[in-house]
């Protein structure tokens, strides 16, 4: 039997049996009934009124739906259209985005890519910042004075996974950003809205998806918004859970590093600077959004390095460490001759590079180290203390917290408890 061609299976829609309404129903002890009501999301892109192109491979069918009513009462919570805890009016995100350019209907990894982005970016203040997102991780985040320099800092900040990832400002684009951004190879660009001329650097790209999302305006009242995750496993069964929702909204959220040993009570000795403490609070929005077990270490409102969806804590804060290193050599080289670090022929340029960047201790001198679970010992976060990280932000709550508090008092790091884990599965 021949083998189907993959390359035009990227081209072809998925089978799609999904109808056009969904409603999930819950019923209480007494068998009062209510529910959930979606009504089906499809686009006209070239002459074709279709949902999702497929889910997330070719051959699996997929639909978005929309929240269109009800009002689900779960304990003291209210799911108002889906979503608990929004303040203010309502409207929606991705799913009520326009489609600017489209030049083939979006697939599952597209929206959820961007999802993962608004995620982050909703707690990240009014200030211009941008996310690239990979396969639900990001591959560079960062702060900038204006949407072009988020984007330049983000994309910098690991250029190779940037290929082919969702780019998404939480500005208006203007022209000379999406210059910017059509000089390299994405699959979405999504953002509030977009200035004359910026759609003009996109038109030769006809597949590239770009996605006007209006509710972006008014992102920062996601931060406390819960929807309910539902997972269904091999035999039909389905787990149902609230979604993560951050603790820390502030640099106060944070809590004193402090354990107890043999009856002594041990505390991190030094407090944070403030450009730490604005790092930590960056660095904590962005770890919300890694697939655990994750990693990543931030400087001046940058992704340095990030390791994400590892099986050990050491294991994912060596990746960050490694990666931060590999991207920071890409980086200069690139910057400097023009070459990507895999591409280059000249050994003596990349020996240089590396010379540098083990001085630098790859970027790491100074940076947060952040962490989406506790440290069950004190190995995996002198990872980066070895490297020179000032300091930690992590949930706490191991029995051996003290460890990692002697660490940060050997290393002279400072260190933060958030007392919550974010694990993202």
């Amino acid at each position: 039997m021949k083998a189907p061609s993959l390359a035009a299976a990227y081209r072809d829609f998925a089978d799609d049996p999904f109808p056009a309404r969904m409603e999930i129903s819950f019923y209480d002890d007494g068998g009062h009934r209510s529910a959930l009501v979606y009504e089906k999301v499809e686009w006209l892109v070239e002459g074709q009124t279709k949902g999702l192109r497929y889910g997330e491979n070719p051959d699996q069918g997929a639909a978005l739906y929309r929240p269109v009513g009800s009002n689900l009462i779960l304990g003291e919570a209210a799911f108002v259209n889906g979503v608990c805890g929004l303040v203010g009016e309502g409207g929606g995100l991705v799913s009520t985005a326009d489609l600017l350019q489209f030049g083939k209907h979006p697939g599952k990894i597209n929206l959820t890519d961007v999802d993962a982005a608004l995620g982050i970016l909703r707690h990240l203040g009014e200030g211009p910042a941008c996310a690239i997102m990979k396969h639900n991780n990001p591959s560079g985040v960062a702060l900038g004075s204006s949407a072009e320099d988020s984007y330049r800092k983000a994309w910098l900040a690991d250029r190779v996974a940037a290929f082919g990832g969702a780019v998404v400002l939480n500005r208006a684009l203007d022209a000379t950003t999406a210059a910017l951004i059509a000089q390299s190879y994405c699959e979405v660009v999504a953002a509030p809205d977009f200035e004359a001329g910026a759609m003009d650097h996109f038109s030769a790209r006809k597949n590239l998806r770009v996605m006007r999302i209006p509710g972006m305006a008014r992102l920062e009242r996601w931060k406390g918004a819960s929807t309910l995750d539902f997972k269904s496993l091999l035999d039909g069964a389905v787990i149902v859970q609230t979604s993560f929702v951050s603790r820390v909204a502030d640099k106060s959220d944070f809590l004193p590093a402090t354990a107890t040993k043999e009856g002594r009570t041990l505390t991190v000795t030094r407090e944070p600077s403030e450009t730490e403490l604005a790092d930590m609070l960056f660095g904590w929005a962005v770890e919300t959004g890694a697939t655990s077990n994750s990693v990543i270490f931030v400087k001046d409102g940058v992704t340095v390095g990030v390791g994400a969806g590892e099986q050990d804590r050491v294991g994912v804060a060596e990746l960050a460490r490694d990666k931060a290193y590999r991207k920071l050599e890409d980086r200069l080289l690139w910057e400097r001759s023009g070459e990507s670090w895999n591409e280059s022929r000249d050994q003596s340029a990349k020996a240089a590079v590396r010379e540098e960047v083990a001085s630098l201790n790859g970027g790491l001198k100074g940076a947060v180290m952040v962490s989406d679970a506790f440290f069950p010992f004190r190995d995996g976060i002198e990872v980066g203390l070895r490297e020179g990280a000032g300091a930690v932000v992590q949930p706490g709550g191991s029995l051996r917290d003290f460890e990692s508090i002697e660490a940060c008092n050997e290393y002279g790091a400072a260190m933060k408890f958030t007392a919550q884990r974010c694990f993202k599965h």
